[in-house]
């Protein structure tokens, strides 16, 4: 592996452990005079709270959690003497999102809701969710509840409402993401759809205050939109809006959708939503910039010049995105008073019929190398490059690996071997393009989710087969 590669895998790893629970816990959460202090946010006074409830639902939430308790919940004992609120819980996350001798001793209980690489609800979601609201709306007065909120959220928390089934849930998820729709436009239907989202879990809680701590896995970060607002009092619900972004899709008369057309067909335009009884707080622990941020950090420790481009709004389709990207690749390779491009975003992927194995990170790396071969790279001259796009959960589109990454070494066993990028664009097909080259980048669950990390380092050529350990 060249040592372009080998930094731009640890500056991406820089971004995304900024944004960890156990980082963001230990900088955001303090315990003062028996109140929890959540930075620049809000002061909870625990003192005469019986219980402490803590639940939520993402890709981070297991993480979070254990952050919680091995963390802050120390402190909170150490300073309310022997008066600590009772401590329980319930977390719905991925299976493989948390080491279960990490959970030992711990009374929050972490539910494995779906299987990994799998982001639809499940039956077991469902039935998580079903104990997270018997929790809250157990919750009195002098109760306090804790939830903690991440990216993918929306599929781990299910609760569809009467006449619409778990299996409408699942085609409505597959189906969207298919033609291609954002995760605001997936939200506007889940949210109309659901028990507990725009607001639903909020309403439901009986606690005297909900703190709900977030990691945002959407750009510009719209409470109602992360996980679908489960806590966002003033999200609204809005039937035509739904039935609207069916139609743009063009799905609104989809053989599957049938069902889900005629209840939101037969919903009130505006549905009456009753407040809650809680005092409600929503925080936004970290986002995409603060990963974006930190990447820079360090590059400029390995001692890269970087520009930096975090999205501000919705990227559009990937191979969109794709030639915005190799423009900044190509631009990089033909200079030397920049030698690292730093972006975070989210684009979305319209998905071919049939299609093969992917993610739109795969799709993104596989692009920018098809655009920069088209252009005559690496025999044009310049300098070497090298290009790496990972999800910062550790997981893209329904695959085992968050991403994929290339140098010039990669592109010349590519051709060695026979194997075009283009033909594995059209179908959709990245993973099987990257994985006899060895260059699936593969991280296991990160424990945390904000959207998408890209990085492109160049280097003058005679240096880019020597490992000068910067790693």
């Amino acid at each position: 592996m060249s040592f372009l590669l080998r930094d731009a895998m640890a500056i991406w790893s820089a971004g995304v452990q900024a944004v960890t629970p156990q980082n963001l816990f230990a900088e955001k959460l303090s315990v003062q005079n028996k109140s929890l202090i959540v930075k620049d946010h809000c002061d909870l006074d625990l003192s005469g709270c019986k219980r402490l409830i803590v639940v939520g639902a993402g890709k981070a939430s297991a993480a979070m959690a254990i952050a919680f308790y091995r963390c802050t919940w120390p402190k909170i004992v150490a300073a309310l003497r022997g008066k600590e609120p009772q401590l329980s819980g319930w977390i719905n996350c991925p299976d493989g999102a948390f080491d279960p001798q990490a959970q030992e001793g711990c009374p929050i209980y972490l539910h494995a809701a779906r299987p990994v690489g799998v982001n639809q609800p499940t039956e077991e979601a469902v039935e998580g969710t079903r104990q997270i609201l018997r929790l809250v709306r157990s919750a009195t007065s002098q109760d306090v509840v804790l939830c903690l909120i991440s990216g993918g959220g929306s599929a781990l928390l299910p609760c569809p409402i009467e006449g619409v089934s778990l299996q409408d849930k699942q085609a409505i998820a597959r189906l969207v993401s298919e033609a291609g729709g954002t995760i605001t436009q997936l939200n506007q239907i889940r949210g109309a759809l659901s028990e507990v989202k725009m607001g639903g879990l909020a309403r439901a809680c009986g606690a005297s205050q909900l703190v709900s701590l977030i990691i945002s896995d959407v750009i510009g970060d719209p409470l109602q939109v992360i996980a679908s607002g489960p806590t966002v009092l003033d999200a609204h619900v809005d039937p035509q809006a739904a039935l609207g972004v069916l139609t743009d899709l063009g799905l609104r008369d989809h053989a599957d959708l049938r069902q889900v057309r005629l209840v939101l067909e037969r919903m009130p335009a505006a549905p009456i939503q009753k407040g809650s009884s809680s005092s409600v707080t929503n925080v936004i622990l970290a986002n995409n910039i603060d990963a974006v941020d930190a990447a820079g950090v360090h590059a400029v420790n390995l001692g890269y010049r970087y520009v930096m481009q975090a999205a501000n709004g919705h990227e559009g389709e990937v191979m969109q995105f794709a030639q915005q990207a190799v423009q900044a690749a190509w631009l990089l390779s033909q200079q030397s008073e920049v030698d690292c491009w730093i972006s975070g975003g989210e684009p979305t992927a319209k998905l071919p019929t049939p299609c093969g194995k992917g993610g739109r990170n795969q799709q993104l790396a596989l692009a920018v190398l098809d655009g920069l071969a088209k252009r005559g790279w690496p025999e044009s001259g310049g300098r070497s490059l090298a290009f790496l796009s990972g999800g910062t959960d550790g997981e893209d589109g329904p695959t085992d690996v968050a991403g994929a990454m290339w140098d010039e070494d990669v592109w010349r066993e590519a051709r060695n071997m026979g194997i075009m990028p283009v033909d594995f664009l059209a179908r959709a097909d990245a993973y099987h393009f990257f994985e006899p080259l060895h260059s699936l980048f593969r991280t296991g669950p990160t424990g945390t989710n904000v959207c998408d990390l890209r990085i492109a380092l160049t280097a003058p050529r005679e240096s880019q087969g020597m490992d000068i350990g910067n790693v």
